[in-house]
């Protein structure tokens, strides 16, 4: 069975994601994130992508906070 998880972007920033996550980079290692959220480039400055490096405050980004509820199904 599935579950359901908020994604909210923020007010001229990020995506956030609640969780650790565990990703594949384009090397094809595998890396576990720390901490309890993940921030998303939502802005395409990072030079960091997919993840947010604050670039968004340099280039005055402006977009609307907006909040996601996806389902994610389970892989076990």
């Amino acid at each position: 069975m599935g579950s359901k998880i908020e994604i909210k972007a923020r007010l001229n920033g990020p995506y956030l994601v609640p969780g650790q996550a565990t990703y594949t980079d384009a090397q094809g290692n595998t890396h576990t994130s720390e901490g309890k959220m993940i921030a998303l480039c939502r802005c395409g400055h990072s030079a960091n992508k997919p993840f947010c490096d604050g670039s968004h405050k340099k280039v005055e980004f402006q977009a609307p906070e907006v909040v996601l509820q996806v389902s994610v199904e389970s892989s076990e």
